[in-house]
């Protein structure tokens, strides 16, 4: 569409009635809001009424007679001060529908991103225990992220942050050494500061018989003595790693890479970053401590940087890290957080442009999710006996299934509250969106089942051929949808925001559905049943492309 636009301003450009050194401006080609005031509408007479001193809708008149003649166009309209409505042919709307199958699989993605590398960093939790809900609603978004951005033509590379090192892991240690050596909450001599999960007794337990842990390739093994801490320690972060990354492989969330905070450390990434800064120049020294000029790169104050006790505040080696993102290639470094961790986002970024590395401005990009709230028969679930304190993330998964657990988490903008209804979620109604949308994928399938059964027929080539009757409401509606799927794949990508993914789906499986109570599909005129399944099939196409970007199956048969 834009394309016949442009034709047109070229026409009138040539023809003297705008400025022959007239720049085209950068007018928008956008889909109305109501889908009765046409298919495309474009602002373009408006920008172009100034330098071709005339008004808007004399100018969109203009711009109507010059459209180069075309089978896309069925009718153009003036409305309002100049805006123009296009209606497309049915012709346009079968060569879109025959996109739908030309694609398959692939429809919908684009290569905007080059190839080019984003790195994803999502769930990062401290390896102190089961993870709980919040630690799921990062990890789909995290995980759909990296999905809609490799379906934008990136080159994605997920990633996961692990603190291993500092307070949280010494409690960690010293807890499990507690229950090692037999004591248990509440006890006398239970340090103040330990995990009371029962979770520490399994690692405890674990430990002294022995048991051996692999993760990402290395082993470590127990042995039966409660006085040795460091190897309490490097057992229990071990274990609860592995722990972490069962609970996220039945969630469906896996990584390309595991980067250790003791890395930074033992590599001299910190003392070398911390260095360059001082080289740099933004750095100064005040009551002992060294201090990085942070307000001069939009901070609201300075920050300590190293402590008078000669240690480093935490936000340093988050700098040092996401300098070896960039270093590592990362064209985009996206970062996917609790919403309780903004408070350290603008440090980070001041210090990474303190180092002068030719790091852009918006790096790293930060999607902050907030908290999820529970709830079982209209009361809030809150504790997990296992961890003490949370609901684990597989308590839910184990609970609500997790397809449901996904879509639940990622259905709605990460920046906004979320309540979770596990009686919904495990609900095979109309009301769970989840189990509508896969019902209309699974109703398709068996559409094709009983056509077989029924030995009737079915030609593809012969259902794009017919002509579809733009008159049926609900057939232009889905025909509508269909088309629209590439344009919501690229703002979910531009936007880091795959709940958009969520809302369409549900909208296209109550568009099919509205379809389907209207219309026979297994009818004998073989031209009516051969169009009415090559339009359920794109569906199906375009339902399980969807399903597939959120990590959720498609099922055939429910």
């Amino acid at each position: 569409m834009r394309q016949h636009v442009e034709t047109a301003i070229a026409a009138l450009r040539d023809a003297g009635s705008l400025p022959a050194d007239f720049a085209t401006p950068d007018f928008v080609v956008e889909r109305p809001k109501d889908r009765a005031h046409g298919d495309f509408s474009t602002n373009a007479a408006m920008l172009l009424a100034k330098p071709a001193k005339s008004n808007p809708r004399a100018l969109a008149q203009m711009l109507v007679d010059a459209l180069p003649a075309n089978d896309t166009i069925a009718a153009v309209e003036i409305a309002g001060p100049g805006f123009l409505n296009f209606r497309l042919t049915p012709a346009a709307w079968q060569r879109q529908l025959a996109t739908v199958f030309a694609h398959g699989h692939c429809y919908g993605a684009n290569d905007s991103g080059g190839g080019r590398t984003a790195g994803v960093e999502y769930v990062s939790a401290n390896p102190t225990g089961p993870l709980h809900v919040g630690h799921g609603r990062a990890g789909v978004i995290g995980d759909c992220i990296a999905r809609v951005l490799a379906a934008n033509g990136w080159h994605v590379r997920r990633e996961y942050y692990y603190n291993d090192a500092g307070v949280q892991i010494e409690n960690l240690a010293r807890s499990t050494q507690a229950r090692a050596k037999g004591l248990k909450p509440g006890d006398a001599d239970w340090p103040a500061e330990a995990y009371n999960g029962d979770y520490i007794a399994d690692v405890a337990q674990a430990y002294l018989r022995g048991d051996s842990v692999e993760v990402e390739g290395h082993t470590v093994t127990g042995r039966d003595d409660a006085d040795d801490l460091d190897a309490i320690r490097q057992f229990a972060v071990a274990w609860l790693r592995r722990e972490q990354n069962e609970d996220l492989a039945a969630f469906g969330v896996s990584f390309d890479v595991y980067f250790l905070e003791s890395s930074l450390y033992t590599d001299g990434k910190v003392d070398e970053t911390v260095r360059e800064l001082v080289a740099k120049g933004h750095t100064y020294e005040d009551g002992g401590a060294l201090w990085l000029r942070t307000t001069g790169f939009g901070d609201d104050k300075d920050r300590v940087m190293r402590k008078s006790d000669g240690t480093y505040t935490y936000f340093v080696p988050d700098v040092a890290y996401h300098l070896s993102k960039w270093q590592r290639g990362y064209v985009r470094a996206i970062t996917e957080l609790g919403a309780d961790h903004h408070g350290s986002l603008a440090r980070v970024k001041a210090g990474l442009q303190a180092l002068d590395a030719g790091i852009p401005a918006n790096y790293p990009e930060y999607v902050l999710h907030q908290m999820v709230t529970v709830m079982r028969g209209g009361e809030e679930v809150k504790l997990s006996k296992r961890a003490g304190s949370y609901l684990t993330l597989r308590d839910l998964i184990d609970e609500a299934g997790s397809d449901a657990v996904r879509w639940f988490l990622v259905a709605r903008r990460p920046d906004s509250q979320l309540t979770f209804d596990i009686d919904l979620a495990r609900s095979q109604s109309l009301d769970n969106p989840v189990y509508y949308v896969q019902l209309s994928h699974a109703r398709i399938c068996g559409l094709m089942r009983q056509l077989t059964e029924r030995g009737l027929a079915f030609d593809l080539e012969a259902g794009l051929a017919q002509a579809p009757n733009l008159a049926d409401a609900s057939l232009r509606d889905l025909l509508i949808d269909l088309s629209r799927w590439p344009e919501v794949v690229a703002a979910a990508g531009e936007q880091l925001e795959p709940h958009l993914v969520a809302a369409f789906l549900l909208e296209l499986a109550q568009g099919f559905q509205t379809y389907y109570n209207d219309h026979q599909f297994l009818v004998d005129d073989a031209d009516a049943r051969n169009a009415r399944l090559a339009l359920a099939l794109a569906v199906r196409q375009v339902l399980a492309n969807g399903l597939a970007l959120l990590g959720v199956s498609a099922p055939e048969r429910m």
